[in-house]
Protein backbone atom coordinates (compact mmCIF):
# COMPACT_ATOMS: atom_id res chain seq x y z
CA UNK A 1 0.00 0.00 0.00
CA UNK A 2 1.57 3.12 -1.32
CA UNK A 3 2.21 5.89 2.07
CA UNK A 4 0.50 8.83 2.25
CA UNK A 5 2.11 12.09 1.50
CA UNK A 6 3.38 14.03 4.27
CA UNK A 7 1.50 16.89 3.64
CA UNK A 8 -1.84 14.58 4.68
CA UNK A 9 -0.48 12.83 7.49
CA UNK A 10 0.13 16.59 8.73
CA UNK A 11 -3.82 17.38 7.63
CA UNK A 12 -4.25 14.33 9.55
CA UNK A 13 -2.19 14.59 12.42
CA UNK A 14 -3.84 18.65 12.73
CA UNK A 15 -7.28 17.17 12.64
CA UNK A 16 -7.32 14.22 14.87
CA UNK A 17 -5.04 16.78 17.48
CA UNK A 18 -8.20 19.42 17.61
CA UNK A 19 -10.56 16.21 17.49
CA UNK A 20 -8.58 15.22 20.98
CA UNK A 21 -8.31 18.35 22.12
CA UNK A 22 -12.21 18.96 22.02
CA UNK A 23 -12.80 15.29 23.60
CA UNK A 24 -9.99 15.66 26.28
CA UNK A 25 -12.16 19.08 27.05
CA UNK A 26 -15.55 16.98 26.84
CA UNK A 27 -14.21 14.08 28.65
CA UNK A 28 -12.03 15.17 31.76
CA UNK A 29 -8.53 14.29 29.84
CA UNK A 30 -7.35 17.50 30.32
CA UNK A 31 -4.48 16.77 32.84
CA UNK A 32 -3.84 13.56 31.20
CA UNK A 33 -3.35 15.61 27.98
CA UNK A 34 -1.17 18.23 29.12
CA UNK A 35 1.24 15.99 30.99
CA UNK A 36 1.25 13.09 28.51
CA UNK A 37 1.03 14.35 24.90
CA UNK A 38 1.54 18.03 24.93
CA UNK A 39 5.42 17.23 25.87
CA UNK A 40 5.91 15.61 22.57
CA UNK A 41 4.65 19.35 20.80
CA UNK A 42 7.31 21.11 23.09
CA UNK A 43 10.09 18.29 21.77
CA UNK A 44 9.23 19.27 18.00
CA UNK A 45 9.58 22.87 19.16
CA UNK A 46 12.30 22.23 20.24
CA UNK A 47 13.80 20.41 17.33
CA UNK A 48 13.16 23.40 15.26
CA UNK A 49 14.90 25.53 16.94
CA UNK A 50 18.01 23.21 17.31
CA UNK A 51 18.80 23.52 13.33
CA UNK A 52 17.68 26.98 13.10
CA UNK A 53 20.86 28.43 13.59
CA UNK A 54 23.24 25.60 11.61
CA UNK A 55 20.65 25.91 8.46
CA UNK A 56 21.05 29.53 8.35
CA UNK A 57 25.04 29.24 8.59
CA UNK A 58 25.27 26.95 6.06
CA UNK A 59 22.26 27.58 3.85
CA UNK A 60 23.90 30.85 3.11
CA UNK A 61 27.30 30.46 2.93
CA UNK A 62 26.72 27.92 0.40
CA UNK A 63 24.01 30.40 -1.67
CA UNK A 64 26.45 33.34 -1.30
CA UNK A 65 29.34 31.31 -2.51
CA UNK A 66 27.57 29.73 -5.15
CA UNK A 67 28.45 33.35 -7.01
CA UNK A 68 31.81 31.75 -7.64
CA UNK A 69 33.74 34.07 -10.44
CA UNK A 70 32.54 36.99 -9.12
CA UNK A 71 34.53 39.03 -11.78
CA UNK A 72 32.31 37.53 -14.98
CA UNK A 73 28.98 37.69 -12.88
CA UNK A 74 29.57 40.80 -10.68
CA UNK A 75 27.22 42.79 -12.67
CA UNK A 76 24.64 40.28 -13.00
CA UNK A 77 24.58 39.00 -9.28
CA UNK A 78 24.51 42.23 -8.14
CA UNK A 79 21.70 42.79 -9.91
CA UNK A 80 20.24 39.69 -9.43
CA UNK A 81 20.19 40.26 -5.62
CA UNK A 82 19.32 43.80 -5.34
CA UNK A 83 15.96 42.72 -7.02
CA UNK A 84 15.53 39.62 -5.26
CA UNK A 85 15.98 41.44 -1.90
CA UNK A 86 13.53 44.48 -3.23
CA UNK A 87 10.85 42.19 -3.61
CA UNK A 88 11.20 40.73 -0.23
CA UNK A 89 11.24 43.91 1.51
CA UNK A 90 8.13 44.54 -0.68
CA UNK A 91 6.72 41.75 0.35
CA UNK A 92 7.41 41.60 4.04
CA UNK A 93 6.12 45.15 3.98
CA UNK A 94 2.93 43.96 2.37
CA UNK A 95 2.42 41.58 5.15
CA UNK A 96 2.65 43.86 7.82
CA UNK A 97 0.79 46.39 6.15
CA UNK A 98 -1.86 43.46 5.85
CA UNK A 99 -1.81 42.11 9.22
CA UNK A 100 -2.11 45.84 10.65
CA UNK A 101 -5.21 46.45 9.24
CA UNK A 102 -7.22 43.39 9.54
CA UNK A 103 -5.81 42.59 13.00
CA UNK A 104 -6.55 38.94 12.62
CA UNK A 105 -5.10 38.03 16.12
CA UNK A 106 -7.27 40.47 18.13
CA UNK A 107 -10.03 38.61 16.80
CA UNK A 108 -9.65 36.48 19.98
CA UNK A 109 -11.87 37.45 22.61
CA UNK A 110 -10.47 40.46 24.88
CA UNK A 111 -10.50 37.41 27.47
CA UNK A 112 -8.72 34.54 25.55
CA UNK A 113 -5.96 37.26 24.72
CA UNK A 114 -5.86 38.75 28.29
CA UNK A 115 -5.55 34.94 29.19
CA UNK A 116 -2.51 34.42 26.44
CA UNK A 117 -0.95 37.52 28.08
CA UNK A 118 -0.94 36.06 31.71
CA UNK A 119 0.20 32.88 30.69
CA UNK A 120 3.16 34.57 28.95
CA UNK A 121 3.22 37.36 31.27
CA UNK A 122 7.38 36.92 32.16
CA UNK A 123 8.30 37.50 28.66
CA UNK A 124 6.12 40.49 28.06
CA UNK A 125 7.91 41.77 30.88
CA UNK A 126 11.12 40.95 29.43
CA UNK A 127 9.99 42.58 26.06
CA UNK A 128 9.45 45.53 27.65
CA UNK A 129 12.24 46.02 29.81
CA UNK A 130 14.20 45.21 26.79
CA UNK A 131 12.47 48.05 25.16
CA UNK A 132 13.52 50.20 28.30
CA UNK A 133 17.05 49.53 27.63
CA UNK A 134 16.70 50.28 24.33
CA UNK A 135 15.85 53.43 24.64
CA UNK A 136 18.68 54.46 26.72
CA UNK A 137 21.17 53.39 23.90
CA UNK A 138 22.12 55.15 21.05
CA UNK A 139 20.27 55.34 17.87
CA UNK A 140 23.42 53.14 15.80
CA UNK A 141 22.91 50.46 18.82
CA UNK A 142 20.97 48.31 16.32
CA UNK A 143 23.75 48.14 13.82
CA UNK A 144 26.38 47.47 16.64
CA UNK A 145 24.13 44.70 17.49
CA UNK A 146 24.25 43.32 14.47
CA UNK A 147 28.02 42.58 14.28
CA UNK A 148 29.05 39.97 16.70
CA UNK A 149 31.97 40.33 19.33
CA UNK A 150 32.24 35.70 19.30
CA UNK A 151 30.79 34.44 16.61
CA UNK A 152 30.42 31.05 18.90
CA UNK A 153 28.50 32.76 21.23
CA UNK A 154 25.77 33.65 18.96
CA UNK A 155 26.16 30.68 17.47
CA UNK A 156 24.55 29.38 20.81
CA UNK A 157 21.74 31.71 20.71
CA UNK A 158 18.94 31.82 18.57
CA UNK A 159 18.04 35.20 19.63
CA UNK A 160 21.51 36.27 18.09
CA UNK A 161 20.74 34.84 14.43
CA UNK A 162 21.36 38.12 12.83
CA UNK A 163 24.76 37.84 13.79
CA UNK A 164 25.19 34.33 12.33
CA UNK A 165 23.60 35.67 9.10
CA UNK A 166 26.10 39.28 9.26
CA UNK A 167 28.98 36.28 9.70
CA UNK A 168 27.85 33.69 7.19
CA UNK A 169 27.37 37.09 4.46
CA UNK A 170 30.94 37.82 5.42
CA UNK A 171 32.58 34.65 5.16
CA UNK A 172 30.88 33.61 2.05
CA UNK A 173 31.48 36.86 0.19
CA UNK A 174 35.44 36.08 1.49
CA UNK A 175 35.41 32.36 0.12
CA UNK A 176 34.54 33.87 -2.99
CA UNK A 177 37.87 36.60 -3.01
CA UNK A 178 40.31 34.21 -2.17
CA UNK A 179 41.87 31.81 -5.03
CA UNK A 180 39.39 28.90 -6.45
CA UNK A 181 41.65 26.13 -5.35
CA UNK A 182 41.92 26.87 -1.92
CA UNK A 183 38.31 27.89 -1.89
CA UNK A 184 37.22 24.29 -3.51
CA UNK A 185 38.05 22.15 -0.32
CA UNK A 186 36.05 24.35 1.95
CA UNK A 187 33.33 24.98 -0.77
CA UNK A 188 32.68 20.90 -0.57
CA UNK A 189 32.60 20.86 2.94
CA UNK A 190 29.68 23.44 3.43
CA UNK A 191 27.83 21.89 0.43
CA UNK A 192 28.27 18.49 1.73
CA UNK A 193 27.49 20.03 5.51
CA UNK A 194 24.16 21.62 3.58
CA UNK A 195 23.30 18.15 2.65
CA UNK A 196 23.51 16.55 5.98
CA UNK A 197 21.36 19.64 7.32
CA UNK A 198 18.80 19.27 4.66
CA UNK A 199 18.06 15.49 5.13
CA UNK A 200 18.10 16.66 9.26
CA UNK A 201 15.38 18.60 8.33
CA UNK A 202 13.83 15.96 5.96
CA UNK A 203 13.92 13.66 9.14
CA UNK A 204 12.52 16.64 11.99
CA UNK A 205 9.69 17.08 9.23
CA UNK A 206 8.82 13.20 9.38
CA UNK A 207 7.70 13.88 13.22
CA UNK A 208 5.66 16.62 11.93
CA UNK A 209 2.24 14.83 12.13
CA UNK A 210 2.97 13.94 15.28
CA UNK A 211 4.26 16.91 16.72
CA UNK A 212 1.27 18.99 15.03
CA UNK A 213 -0.86 16.97 16.75
CA UNK A 214 0.53 16.97 20.45
CA UNK A 215 0.64 20.79 20.02
CA UNK A 216 -3.08 21.11 18.35
CA UNK A 217 -3.87 18.62 21.19
CA UNK A 218 -2.43 20.60 23.87
CA UNK A 219 -3.30 24.43 21.74
CA UNK A 220 -7.00 22.95 21.91
CA UNK A 221 -7.13 22.19 25.80
CA UNK A 222 -5.02 25.11 26.97
CA UNK A 223 -7.59 27.33 25.02
CA UNK A 224 -10.66 25.75 26.20
CA UNK A 225 -10.18 24.41 29.51
CA UNK A 226 -13.67 23.39 30.13
CA UNK A 227 -15.28 25.24 27.91
CA UNK A 228 -15.34 23.66 24.55
CA UNK A 229 -16.85 25.79 22.83
CA UNK A 230 -13.76 28.22 23.24
CA UNK A 231 -11.98 25.89 20.66
CA UNK A 232 -14.77 27.31 18.11
CA UNK A 233 -13.22 30.31 18.22
CA UNK A 234 -9.67 29.33 17.71
CA UNK A 235 -10.89 27.28 14.85
CA UNK A 236 -12.65 30.89 13.22
CA UNK A 237 -9.61 33.03 13.96
CA UNK A 238 -7.51 30.67 12.38
CA UNK A 239 -9.71 30.93 9.14
CA UNK A 240 -9.07 34.56 9.70
CA UNK A 241 -5.13 34.21 9.88
CA UNK A 242 -5.23 32.13 6.67
CA UNK A 243 -7.35 34.81 4.23
CA UNK A 244 -4.93 37.65 5.61
CA UNK A 245 -2.11 35.11 4.37
CA UNK A 246 -3.57 34.26 1.12
CA UNK A 247 -4.66 38.00 0.02
CA UNK A 248 -1.08 39.19 0.68
CA UNK A 249 0.38 35.77 -1.66
CA UNK A 250 -2.67 36.42 -4.08
CA UNK A 251 -1.64 40.57 -4.16
CA UNK A 252 1.81 39.33 -5.34
CA UNK A 253 0.90 36.88 -7.38
CA UNK A 254 -1.43 38.31 -9.61
CA UNK A 255 -0.88 42.04 -9.15
CA UNK A 256 2.99 43.26 -7.97
CA UNK A 257 4.95 40.13 -10.40
CA UNK A 258 2.73 41.19 -13.03
CA UNK A 259 3.56 44.39 -13.31
CA UNK A 260 7.08 43.81 -13.08
CA UNK A 261 6.44 41.67 -15.90
CA UNK A 262 4.64 43.92 -18.22
CA UNK A 263 6.15 47.13 -17.46
CA UNK A 264 10.14 46.01 -16.70
CA UNK A 265 10.25 42.55 -18.45
CA UNK A 266 7.72 43.79 -21.63
CA UNK A 267 6.01 40.73 -21.36
CA UNK A 268 2.24 40.14 -21.91
CA UNK A 269 0.45 38.95 -18.58
CA UNK A 270 -1.01 36.11 -20.11
CA UNK A 271 1.99 35.15 -21.69
CA UNK A 272 4.06 35.01 -18.66
CA UNK A 273 1.45 32.95 -16.36
CA UNK A 274 0.90 30.43 -19.43
CA UNK A 275 4.60 29.70 -19.35
CA UNK A 276 5.45 29.38 -15.76
CA UNK A 277 2.50 27.74 -15.33
CA UNK A 278 3.70 24.07 -14.75
CA UNK A 279 6.31 25.37 -12.10
CA UNK A 280 3.75 26.45 -10.31
CA UNK A 281 1.39 23.63 -9.91
CA UNK A 282 4.22 21.50 -9.04
CA UNK A 283 5.75 24.21 -6.33
CA UNK A 284 1.81 23.64 -5.33
CA UNK A 285 1.76 20.16 -4.78
CA UNK A 286 5.60 19.80 -3.37
CA UNK A 287 6.03 22.70 -1.10
CA UNK A 288 9.46 22.94 -2.48
CA UNK A 289 11.32 25.37 -4.29
CA UNK A 290 14.50 23.19 -4.61
CA UNK A 291 12.25 20.25 -6.48
CA UNK A 292 10.48 22.48 -8.96
CA UNK A 293 13.99 23.91 -10.15
CA UNK A 294 14.62 21.93 -12.70
CA UNK A 295 11.02 22.65 -14.28
CA UNK A 296 11.25 26.35 -13.37
CA UNK A 297 14.44 26.45 -15.56
CA UNK A 298 13.13 24.38 -18.25
CA UNK A 299 10.23 26.97 -18.28
CA UNK A 300 11.75 29.67 -18.28
CA UNK A 301 14.13 29.02 -21.01
CA UNK A 302 11.56 27.49 -23.38
CA UNK A 303 8.22 29.41 -22.33
CA UNK A 304 9.62 32.73 -21.30
CA UNK A 305 12.82 32.38 -23.72
CA UNK A 306 14.93 33.41 -21.02
CA UNK A 307 18.93 33.05 -22.03
CA UNK A 308 20.41 29.66 -20.53
CA UNK A 309 23.63 32.10 -19.16
CA UNK A 310 20.54 33.87 -16.70
CA UNK A 311 18.19 31.13 -15.94
CA UNK A 312 21.54 28.91 -14.47
CA UNK A 313 22.80 31.56 -12.01
CA UNK A 314 19.49 33.21 -11.06
CA UNK A 315 16.67 30.67 -10.74
CA UNK A 316 19.11 28.64 -8.56
CA UNK A 317 20.44 31.28 -6.55
CA UNK A 318 16.31 32.31 -6.30
CA UNK A 319 15.73 28.71 -4.95
CA UNK A 320 18.22 29.76 -2.10
CA UNK A 321 17.98 33.69 -1.44
CA UNK A 322 14.77 34.67 -2.62
CA UNK A 323 11.51 33.55 -0.69
CA UNK A 324 9.41 36.47 -0.89
CA UNK A 325 6.00 34.05 -0.42
CA UNK A 326 7.52 32.89 2.95
CA UNK A 327 8.51 35.97 4.19
CA UNK A 328 5.26 37.92 3.72
CA UNK A 329 3.79 34.81 5.50
CA UNK A 330 6.17 34.93 8.33
CA UNK A 331 5.45 39.07 8.97
CA UNK A 332 1.77 37.98 8.94
CA UNK A 333 2.48 35.00 11.73
CA UNK A 334 4.88 37.36 13.51
CA UNK A 335 2.52 39.79 14.39
CA UNK A 336 -0.97 37.35 14.39
CA UNK A 337 0.97 35.87 17.85
CA UNK A 338 1.60 39.09 18.67
CA UNK A 339 -1.39 39.98 18.40
CA UNK A 340 -2.67 36.91 19.86
CA UNK A 341 -0.57 37.07 23.30
CA UNK A 342 -1.62 40.77 24.02
CA UNK A 343 1.78 42.06 22.80
CA UNK A 344 2.11 45.51 21.25
CA UNK A 345 5.02 46.17 19.06
CA UNK A 346 5.91 49.20 17.90
CA UNK A 347 6.94 50.55 14.71
CA UNK A 348 10.55 50.20 15.19
CA UNK A 349 10.02 46.44 16.50
CA UNK A 350 8.17 45.66 12.87
CA UNK A 351 11.03 47.13 10.92
CA UNK A 352 13.44 44.68 12.84
CA UNK A 353 10.78 41.93 11.71
CA UNK A 354 11.26 43.46 7.91
CA UNK A 355 14.62 42.86 8.58
CA UNK A 356 14.55 39.32 9.88
CA UNK A 357 12.51 37.89 7.81
CA UNK A 358 14.10 39.33 4.64
CA UNK A 359 17.34 38.12 5.76
CA UNK A 360 16.66 34.65 7.03
CA UNK A 361 14.56 34.06 3.62
CA UNK A 362 18.44 34.12 2.31
CA UNK A 363 18.92 31.48 4.40
CA UNK A 364 15.69 29.62 4.28
CA UNK A 365 16.46 25.72 2.49
CA UNK A 366 13.92 25.17 -0.57
CA UNK A 367 12.52 22.49 1.11
CA UNK A 368 9.37 22.24 2.91
CA UNK A 369 9.24 23.06 6.68
CA UNK A 370 11.97 25.22 6.49
CA UNK A 371 9.27 28.60 5.96
CA UNK A 372 8.33 26.80 9.67
CA UNK A 373 11.71 26.91 11.08
CA UNK A 374 12.54 30.62 9.87
CA UNK A 375 9.13 31.59 11.79
CA UNK A 376 11.02 30.43 14.86
CA UNK A 377 14.21 33.21 13.87
CA UNK A 378 11.57 35.75 13.24
CA UNK A 379 10.02 35.21 16.66
CA UNK A 380 12.75 35.02 18.84
CA UNK A 381 14.37 38.31 17.02
CA UNK A 382 11.08 39.75 17.64
CA UNK A 383 10.55 38.57 20.98
CA UNK A 384 7.94 37.04 20.87
CA UNK A 385 6.98 33.98 22.27
CA UNK A 386 7.87 31.08 20.47
CA UNK A 387 5.37 28.66 21.77
CA UNK A 388 2.80 30.54 20.04
CA UNK A 389 4.06 28.97 16.47
CA UNK A 390 1.03 26.05 17.67
CA UNK A 391 -1.82 28.47 16.66
CA UNK A 392 -0.51 28.75 13.17
CA UNK A 393 0.79 25.29 12.78
CA UNK A 394 -2.47 23.69 11.91
CA UNK A 395 -3.17 25.52 8.79
CA UNK A 396 0.46 25.78 7.80
CA UNK A 397 0.67 23.01 5.07
CA UNK A 398 -1.70 24.63 3.11
CA UNK A 399 0.08 27.64 3.24
CA UNK A 400 3.08 26.51 2.67
CA UNK A 401 2.05 25.10 -0.68
CA UNK A 402 0.95 28.75 -1.89
CA UNK A 403 3.56 30.94 -0.68
CA UNK A 404 5.93 27.81 -2.31
CA UNK A 405 3.98 28.89 -5.26
CA UNK A 406 4.24 32.81 -4.65
CA UNK A 407 8.43 31.52 -4.17
CA UNK A 408 8.90 30.11 -7.67
CA UNK A 409 6.95 32.91 -9.22
CA UNK A 410 9.12 35.19 -8.03
CA UNK A 411 12.22 33.61 -9.16
CA UNK A 412 11.25 33.67 -12.47
CA UNK A 413 9.78 37.34 -12.47
CA UNK A 414 13.46 38.24 -11.24
CA UNK A 415 15.35 35.75 -13.90
CA UNK A 416 12.72 37.54 -16.80
CA UNK A 417 13.58 41.33 -15.27
CA UNK A 418 17.44 39.92 -15.64
CA UNK A 419 17.13 38.64 -18.82
CA UNK A 420 15.32 42.02 -20.13
CA UNK A 421 18.32 44.12 -18.49
CA UNK A 422 21.01 42.08 -19.88
CA UNK A 423 19.67 41.73 -23.68
CA UNK A 424 19.13 38.40 -23.44
CA UNK A 425 15.01 37.55 -23.69
CA UNK A 426 14.20 36.41 -26.44
CA UNK A 427 10.89 35.53 -28.15
CA UNK A 428 10.05 32.72 -26.51
CA UNK A 429 9.20 29.37 -27.83
CA UNK A 430 5.82 27.05 -28.32
CA UNK A 431 4.40 26.71 -24.71
CA UNK A 432 3.97 23.44 -23.19
CA UNK A 433 1.65 22.47 -19.91
CA UNK A 434 2.20 19.27 -19.80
Amino acid sequence: MKKLALHWQILIGMALGIAWGMAASYLGFVDFTLAWIQPFGVIFINLLKLIAVPLVLVSLITGVSSLSDISRLSRIGSKTISIYLGTTVLAVTLGLVLVNIFDPGKAFSPEKREEFKEQFASTTVQKSSDAAAVEQQGPLQPLVDIVPSNIFGSLTDNGAMLQVIFFALLFGIALIMIPPDKAAPVNDFFEGVNLVILKIVDIIMKTAPYGVFALLAGLVVDFAGDDPGSAVELLLVLGYYCLVVIAGLATMIFIVYPLLVVFIGKTKYKSFFEGIFPAQMLAFSTSSSAATLPVTMECAEKNLGINKEITSFVLPLGATINMDGTSLYQAVAAIFIAQAYGIELDIMAQLGIVMTATLASIGAAAVPGAGTVMLVIVLQQAGIPVEGIALILAPDRILDMCRTTVNVTGDATVAMLVARTEGQLHPPKEITTT
